[in-house]
C-alpha cells in the first residue's frame, strides 16, 4: 500500500510539474504561481534551498540516503521531469493556441481566470491577529501590486550584454522565475538578453557549438543556479519567520502581473500581438474580439480552480 501511495506522489508531482513547465512558457505566467496554485510551493522552496553545507557533508562522506533525503530529491526529480514534459508537450500547444489570433484571446482569458483565482487561494493563507498587522499587510500588498504592474509596462533595455551583465540576467530571472506573478521569460526581456540567450540555444539544438554560445549559455547557466539556490534560502527564511506577510506579499505579485495576461492586447502599430517575444499593449474590446466569451470562459477556469482546491484540501488557513 506504501509503495503504491508512493507510485501515486510520484505521478501526481509529474502532473504539477508539466502544469508549472506549460505555465512557464507563457508571457506573464510564473511556474511559482502554478507551484502556488497545486499547493507545492513552500516543499519546493524548502527542497531547493537544502542545497547547502549540509548536503556537501553528506556528499563527502558517500551518505547517499541521506543526501537525497535532505534536498527532497525523489520529489525533485519527478516534479523536474514534469516539467520538461511540461514545456515539451504542452509548450506546442499553448505556443499554438497564443499564435493563432482565434484562439489567443480565449487562452489569455483562462489564463487569466486562473490566476485571480489563485490570488485569492493564496490570499486565504494571509493570517491577520491583530488590527496593528493590518497596515502592514496591506502595505506590503499595494507595495508589491505596484512593483509588478510596472514590471510589467516596462519596455526593452537595448543593448550588447557582456557576461558579466548575462550572469547577473540569470540571477534575476531564476528569481523571478520562482516567485508567483512574475515571468522569469518577461525579466529577461525587460533585460534585453531574452531573444540573445534563444538565439544562441537554437544554434545549440542545431549542432552549432560555438565557443561563444557554449560560454555565454555556461555563465547564464550559472547565474540561474546561484540565484536559485540563494534566492530560496532567503524565501524559505521569510516563508519560517513571516509567514503571512510573505503571502500578502506574493498575492499582491501575482495580482499586479494580471496585467500582462489582458486578453485583449495589441502592439504599437494597432495589430493583435502573436509572437511570445513582443511587448503588448492592453486595450478596451471591441464586439470583434467576443468579450462576454472570454468573460464566460475567464469565469469558469476562475471557479474550477476554486473548485479543486475545495474538493483537494491543498490549500488551507
Amino acid at each position: 500500500m506504501a509503495r503504491f501511495n508512493g507510485l501515486f506522489e510520484d505521478l501526481a508531482n509529474v502532473a504539477r510539474g508539466m502544469l508549472m513547465g506549460g505555465a512557464d512558457i507563457i508571457p506573464g505566467v510564473s511556474g511559482g504561481t502554478v507551484a502556488l496554485i497545486v499547493g507545492i510551493y513552500q516543499r519546493l522552496i524548502t527542497a531547493i534551498s537544502h542545497f547547502d553545507l549540509s548536503l556537501l557533508v553528506h556528499i563527502r562522506h558517500q551518505r547517499w540516503r541521506p543526501a537525497a533525503s535532505h534536498i527532497d530529491l525523489r520529489f525533485l526529480v519527478t516534479l523536474g521531469a514534469g516539467i520538461f514534459l511540461g514545456i515539451v508537450i504542452l509548450g506546442s500547444l499553448i505556443n499554438g493556441l497564443l499564435s493563432d489570433p482565434s484562439t489567443r484571446s480565449f487562452t489569455l482569458a483562462a489564463f487569466f481566470g486562473a490566476i485571480l483565482a489563485s490570488t485569492v487561494l493564496v490570499a486565504r493563507l494571509i493570517q491577520i491577529r491583530s488590527r496593528g498587522e493590518v497596515l502592514k499587510h496591506v502595505c506590503l500588498w499595494l507595495a508589491a501590486v505596484l512593483a509588478a504592474f510596472q514590471l510589467t509596462r516596462i519596455t526593452e533595455i537595448q543593448q550588447d550584454p557582456s557576461l558579466i551583465f548575462i550572469f547577473f540576467s540569470g540571477v534575476i530571472g531564476i528569481c523571478a522565475m520562482i516567485l508567483p506573478g512574475i515571468s522569469g521569460a518577461f525579466i529577461l526581456l525587460i533585460l534585453g538578453v531574452y531573444i540573445h540567450l534563444t538565439n544562441y540555444l537554437h544554434d545549440l539544438k542545431q549542432g552549432q557549438l560555438s565557443g561563444e554560445a557554449l560560454i555565454t549559455v555556461a555563465v547564464f547557466g550559472a547565474g540561474c543556479a546561484i540565484g536559485l539556490i540563494t534566492f530560496s534560502k532567503f524565501l524559505h527564511w521569510l516563508l519560517g519567520n513571516y509567514q503571512s506577510l510573505t503571502m500578502a506579499t506574493l498575492c499582491g505579485f501575482m495580482f499586479g502581473a494580471l496585467n500582462k495576461i489582458w486578453p485583449f492586447q495589441s502592439d504599437d502599430a494597432g495589430k493583435i500581438v502573436l509572437e511570445k517575444h513582443k511587448f503588448t499593449y492592453n486595450r478596451w474590446p471591441d464586439l470583434d474580439d467576443q468579450p462576454l466569451v472570454c468573460l464566460l470562459i475567464g469565469l469558469t477556469v476562475m471557479a474550477m480552480v476554486l473548485v479543486l482546491d475545495r474538493v483537494t484540501g491543498r490549500l488551507k488557513e
